[in-house]
């Protein structure tokens, strides 16, 4: 009984400290909790600067067939991190910063449409010797994925497709609507309470981050904003509908039911759209379901995967 009582009294003690350490020092709180995140993953940070300029920051992890996964608008590499830990076993992981995101350069006059986003990743695939690969992406990252199975349909061997942008004649979502009727984009944070705003927005089933860490991942998307708005108003215009009507390319559509950022009435719109699509819509779920549902997002596509001629 007493050795017991010691026990829990010291996981107590461990708990106390961590709380302590996330409220005395956030920063450092959070590079842990970042680090022990990768490395849970199999995923370690890499850098590269393409010929054309452009410096990529990304994590890799895993062995096989190349597998690149692109995060969302104001989101980051991370944001797959958690569900890279259930596939990282099985393939060669590579989830970048996109260009204006992230660790990766930030021009104010480049082009950040989705086809110049795709010739950038190419490049990048290229200096990592990769010709053939895998890729997904949420969001923006979706519509940036699709550009790149456009522009070079031989060479993606599927598309992994979470709640992607760039379907423009669906349905509006409530983003479109406070766009639009309000000129409001919930997914621009000029400060910390209206970052802990988007947290909400975007995710249904948010997982639990202490306040003084979602201030500090606050930092990064609060500095971006004068280019955060350039690049959304570039996306927000940039269609992939034609580009990619009749892509052979097998897709998996993933939506969560209770996105509010891009409506849920898109899938079938975009399954319309690839032949060689099936769609799995996820209730409960917000607009970001590989951070909501990470271990059921990486279960489906690895179910997906095996369903292919070559996986």
């Amino acid at each position: 009984m007493r050795i017991a009582r010691a026990i829990a009294a010291l996981l107590l003690l461990a708990v106390a400290g961590a709380i302590a350490f996330v409220y005395v020092a956030p920063e450092q709180a959070t590079r842990v909790v970042i680090e022990l995140e990768r490395s849970h993953a199999g995923l370690s940070r890499h850098e590269v600067t393409l010929p054309s300029g452009m410096h990529y920051v990304f994590l890799e992890g895993g062995k096989g067939t190349p597998l690149m996964l692109l995060h969302g608008f104001g989101a980051d590499k991370d944001h797959f991190t958690r569900v890279a830990a259930f596939l990282t076993q099985h393939y060669r992981v590579i989830v970048p910063d996109h260009a204006g995101f992230g660790e990766s350069s930030h021009f104010p006059g480049a082009d950040y449409h989705s086809a110049a986003q795709a010739e950038r990743l190419h490049e990048l695939a290229a200096i990592l010797g990769i010709r053939r690969l895998h890729i997904g992406g949420n969001s923006m990252g979706g519509q940036i994925a699709m550009a790149y199975a456009a522009r070079y349909p031989e060479e993606v061997l599927s598309m992994w497709l979470l709640d992607p942008a760039g379907i423009w004649s669906a349905p509006k979502s409530e983003l479109a609507h406070l766009v639009q009727e309000q000129g409001r984009n919930p997914l621009i944070a000029r400060n910390e309470e209206e970052f802990a705003q988007t947290f909400s927005f975007v995710m249904s089933d948010p997982p639990f981050v202490p306040r003084p860490i979602l201030n500090v991942l606050a930092q990064g998307p609060i500095h971006n904003v004068p280019l955060a708005n350039h690049i959304f108003e570039q996306i927000a215009t940039d269609s992939l509908e034609q580009r990619i009507a009749g892509n052979k390319v097998p897709a998996l559509i993933v939506w969560g039911s209770e996105d509010r950022a891009i409506h849920v009435g898109t899938a079938d719109v975009l399954h319309k759209l690839l032949p060689n699509s099936a769609v799995i819509v996820m209730p409960g779920v917000g607009h970001l379901p590989m951070v909501e549902r990470p271990k059921q997002s990486a279960t489906d596509y690895l179910r997906f995967r095996n369903s292919l001629p070559t996986s």
